[in-house]
């Protein structure tokens, strides 16, 4: 099946997620990985609210203030991210863990080191992947909440119909895609 990649960016279908965490075999790296997915948050968000672990309300949101995004072109000044059961979990071990996120440029080589390991292109993967793969994975599976979406991810809508959605995902894409995002919202 063909890599979807959107300005050059690669965004992952669910058993392309899968070849790349079977690569990681380090369990802090596994960890940061499937919190960099189920979270959808910018890299230097993740990097600072490993600072500001408080920033996690312990319920399924992360409140990410002002000082969390210094993107100079945010439509948000601040955002709260919604988390599903799976990546509320994930976060409450993240947390926890004394390991803190390398650099961008060293968590992209991980990714196409990963990728390699399980036999997988790394083409397009980089910091940007995880954020892009969930928030295009939500949009295709909670079409009518695309204005939630949008919001815990930090876009307008605009933003997000532009970028997310009209991805080629499969009907099979969906199937494993529910294992990810099932709960995301409670009454879909």
């Amino acid at each position: 099946m063909k890599e979807i990649l959107r300005y050059n960016v690669r965004i992952l279908r669910p058993h392309e997620y899968k070849q790349i965490l079977s690569g990681c075999s380090k369990p802090d790296m596994r960890t940061m990985l499937q919190a960099l997915l189920y979270t959808g948050m910018r890299y230097i968000e993740m990097k600072r609210f490993q600072q500001y672990p408080s920033w996690f309300d312990g319920n399924g949101f992360i409140h990410l203030p002002r000082e969390a995004v210094h993107k100079q072109k945010r439509t948000q000044m601040e955002r709260f991210v919604r988390l599903n059961p799976q990546g509320k979990l994930i976060i409450e071990y993240f947390v926890q863990m004394k390991r803190k996120l390398p650099s961008y440029q060293s968590w992209s080589e991980n990714m196409k080191c990963w990728a390699r390991r399980s036999g997988l292109s790394e083409n397009g993967l980089g910091s940007k992947t995880l954020r892009k793969t969930w928030e295009s994975w939500l949009m295709f599976y909670y079409p009518k909440r695309s204005m939630d979406v949008a919001l815990s991810q930090g876009h307008n809508t605009v933003t997000s119909l532009r970028h997310y959605l009209n991805m080629p995902f499969t009907d099979m894409d969906r199937m494993e895609m529910k294992e990810y995002v099932e709960g995301w919202i409670n009454n879909e």
